[in-house]
């Protein structure tokens, strides 16, 4: 519900919603995700084409929640993982929903306790949007990585066009269109008025990417090259290989730079660095 600040209620202390209906509100979000271990297995199929994968390698998951089955799903294929999360609760959480198989480590993406280059891959899907530094999530993620791993990183799509307007960040639509000042406000708004806005997010989203940009982020801290989806999907994968529209469109888009940038103004949230 809308909230008006009263005299006994400071300012910074934000909708007194926010934070009760934040925990509940993610663990629900978690619990929905079913497909989460086929999605997993994909990943790492599509980076096995970038580096070789063969258990143990080293993964590191950043922002795994209370429920982590990307972990679940990591562990049960043989592979080393560790997480990061930064609210302590949901760290605690996660480490009771792993056991022993995994370390939960609390910290933000942009301050992580984890040796330098000791990572085969870093996860980092729906948290970047959400960092307060960007450039400094993935300077960690770059320090932590070792020479030839990679990172794969979904957030954001500044131009991703739905016709109903749904960004699966804030309820209002076309927000990721909506430029930068009016996108503050409706953040201020969403802390302070109405949680609602943002699904009772203690952190909404308040970075909007393009492919383009994630690449500029990412050269500035090290990375020296960048793969979407459709680099890496190949015409046997079965997302693909049942129709010949679908293997036909990916023939041409892999091929014609001012196709794959069309494309990429839709698909262009997903994202794999590679540390040199």
């Amino acid at each position: 519900m809308i909230d008006r600040p009263s005299a006994s209620r400071l300012l910074t202390a934000g909708h007194p919603d926010l934070a009760s209906r934040a925990a509940a509100t993610f663990s629900v979000t978690q619990d929905a995700g079913d497909e989460r271990a086929a999605l997993t297995r994909r990943v790492v199929t599509y980076l096995s084409r970038l580096l070789p994968l063969a258990p143990p390698s080293s993964f590191l998951v950043v922002g795994c929640g209370p429920k982590p089955r990307t972990c679940v799903e990591l562990i049960a294929m043989g592979h080393g993982v560790t997480a990061i999360e930064p609210v302590a609760a949901f760290a605690e959480e996660a480490q009771r929903y792993l056991g022993a198989d995994a370390q939960v480590i609390v910290g933000a993406a942009e301050r992580m306790a984890v040796s330098d280059a000791s990572q085969d891959v870093v996860l980092c899907e729906s948290i970047l949007e959400h960092v307060e530094s960007p450039r400094l999530s993935l300077a960690e993620i770059y320090r932590v990585l070792r020479p030839g791993g990679v990172a794969w990183i979904t957030t954001t799509n500044r131009w991703h066009f739905s016709p109903i307007g749904r960004t699966g960040e804030f309820t209002t639509r076309f927000f990721n269109w909506f430029p930068p000042l009016l996108q503050e406000a409706y953040v201020h708004h969403h802390l302070h008025y109405d949680p609602r806005l943002a699904n009772y997010s203690l952190r909404p989203a308040v970075h909007w990417f393009t492919y383009a940009s994630l690449c500029r982020y990412g050269r500035d801290v090290g990375f020296s090259r960048f793969y979407s989806i459709v680099d890496l999907v190949t015409p046997a994968d079965e997302t693909i290989a049942s129709s010949a529209f679908r293997r036909g469109v990916l023939k041409m888009v892999q091929r014609r730079p001012i196709l794959r940038a069309l494309a990429l103004t839709q698909i262009g949230q997903t994202i794999v660095m590679v540390k040199s």
